[in-house]
């Protein structure tokens, strides 16, 4: 926008917030990922550019994302000690404090708690940032390289993410965990160690049944 003061501010937003995988930064435009776990594929965002003048002006585009998989080895899982709700509303500048210190384009790949629950999302103080760095030339950069930069920048990135949360923060690392079992399998589990139980005591009735017809 070639106007001058409010007239030339663009402000950019996702037009009816299509998706939870991706949110904008409303000052720059730069679209970023806020949980794209599992996922893969092509995702069309409707993004609006507005003016801030008295009568304001807008402009929309489609953007297409698409999300390619990627190697869960090279994904590394940043732990603050933070709510999980702060921390997804300021996802975007906890991207660029990591951009930052570690000199490399960083990608949210999801953002989760160990609690699920709506209550908990504001009440537990431990969230889970897992991220994946590329390089200049666009290529993934390793979890290992990716944790040793984190580990010699972390007082930095402590001091920088203290400025935005306004509150004391640890910056920990931790092993990207397995996928929690899920309800079905957790039954599976269940029902196959009880049939088990149940072999075992009718195999020890059959014996003793045997054995004292013997006698």
């Amino acid at each position: 926008d070639p106007d001058s003061g409010d007239n030339g501010l663009l402000l950019y937003s996702l037009v009816k917030n299509q998706t939870n995988e991706f949110d904008i930064d409303e000052n720059t435009g730069q679209i970023f990922t806020v949980s794209v776990a599992g996922k893969a594929g092509t995702f069309y965002l409707e993004v609006q550019a507005a003016d801030q003048g008295t009568r304001r002006l807008t402009a929309q585009t489609t953007v297409k994302v698409t999300v390619d998989p990627s190697s869960s080895n090279n994904i590394v899982v940043v732990v603050l000690n933070q709510k999980i709700n702060v921390v997804e509303r300021n996802i975007a500048a906890v991207k660029r404090v990591l951009e930052g210190k570690l000199a490399w384009n960083v990608y949210i790949v999801d953002v989760y708690s160990n609690e699920f629950e709506r209550k908990a999302r504001s009440s537990t103080d431990v969230t889970y940032v897992k991220i994946i760095a590329f390089d200049e030339a666009n290529q993934e950069v390793s979890g290992e390289d990716v944790k040793r930069k984190l580990r010699e920048q972390k007082s930095n990135i402590e001091r920088e993410l203290e400025k935005i949360f306004s509150t004391s923060v640890t910056a920990a690392i931790e092993e990207a965990p397995a996928d929690s079992a899920t309800p079905e399998l957790v039954a599976t589990i269940v029902l196959g160690v009880l049939l088990a139980c149940t072999l075992v005591a009718f195999l020890v009735y059959v014996l003793f049944t045997i054995k004292r017809k013997r006698y």
